[in-house]
């Protein structure tokens, strides 16, 4: 359970990097405490993609990813972000990504943060 909140942690923190890096990634809120639990729930909905979703996106573009020797990555995480977006929307979340070009260089920050993270942060149950 530990490790679960802590991945969910630093996925918020990536997320909450990525919307004060770019413009066109937007969190929006009355508070700051609605924007918090907003970005809270923005990370466990892009943690349940990337757990469900990303392997198969993985999978069936193998060929892809062998190809281009990994890059086509950048591509699936560019996707993953747009589709959280997406559910976001349908839920009712204030959380919202412009554009494929902003998923592509929104995928690279969060990827990059989180790593870096999940390094600093404790791992473990």
């Amino acid at each position: 359970m530990k490790n679960f909140v802590v991945k969910t942690i630093a996925n918020a923190g990536a997320l909450a990097v990525a919307v004060w890096l770019l413009d066109k990634i937007t969190l929006t809120g009355d508070s700051t405490g609605k924007k918090v639990g907003t970005l809270l729930l923005v990370a466990l909905l892009f943690g349940l993609v990337n757990f469900l979703v990303k392997p198969i996106v993985k999978l069936l573009s193998l060929p892809l990813l062998i190809l281009t020797l990994g890059l086509f990555t950048l591509v699936v995480n560019a996707l993953m972000l747009l589709l959280t977006s997406w559910l976001a929307d349908t839920f009712d979340l204030s959380f919202h990504v412009e554009g494929f070009w902003t998923a592509i260089l929104g995928g690279l920050i969060i990827s990059i943060v989180s790593w870096a993270l999940n390094v600093v942060l404790p791992d473990g149950d």
